[in-house]
């Protein structure tokens, strides 16, 4: 066995594990995906995996190509086939499954119960990965307050107006683009 094939298989049985957690979606992972990949194996900085996430988020396409990306930067192509089927395979299969049992027993009280309970689950798995991107900039003194402001600006609109959340992730980027943020 080869370092490159204990990597890939390491990556794919990480990344197989995580899809079984990621409820709210993929990214809700993401800060276990950065402590494997950054903190515990060294893969990848800390730059370039939060520049990861933002390459795949502005992407057009679905939100899991993040870890298409991740996996592309660990160990090229053969990483980004790893990563991606180790994440998609289980959740895929479960979703499936599930989605046929709960259309069949949509109104019972245990299904509903458990639709109610998963929100919060997923606002606090969401709000550690806004965290988790944002803490690079706001350490940073050049970067701390336009990040501030950038995040209260995303809190305004989106408590506050219907403006589709696409054109927020859009004018964020805009932003980083001209060098606001």
């Amino acid at each position: 066995m080869t370092p490159q094939w204990a990597q890939l298989q390491d990556l794919f049985l990480h990344f197989l594990s995580l899809s079984l957690l990621s409820i709210g979606g993929g990214i809700s992972t993401a800060p276990e995906m950065h402590r494997y990949l950054v903190t515990h194996r060294h893969w990848l900085s800390d730059t370039s995996f939060t520049e990861s996430i933002a390459l795949a988020q502005a992407a057009p396409g679905p939100n899991i190509l993040f870890v298409t990306v991740l996996g592309w930067k660990v160990a090229g192509l053969a990483g980004a086939v790893a990563a991606t089927a180790g994440m998609m395979l289980p959740s895929t299969t479960l979703v499936l499954m599930a989605t046929r049992w709960s259309r069949q027993h949509q109104y019972s009280l245990g299904v509903r119960a458990f639709k109610v309970g998963l929100a919060p689950l997923t606002l606090g798995l969401m709000l550690a990965t806004g965290w988790l991107l944002a803490q690079p900039y706001l350490l940073s003194p050049g970067h701390r307050l336009s990040t501030l402001g950038l995040i209260g600006l995303t809190m305004l609109f989106t408590l506050n107006t219907r403006i589709s959340l696409v054109w927020l992730v859009l004018g964020g980027g805009l932003l980083g683009v001209l060098g606001v943020v």
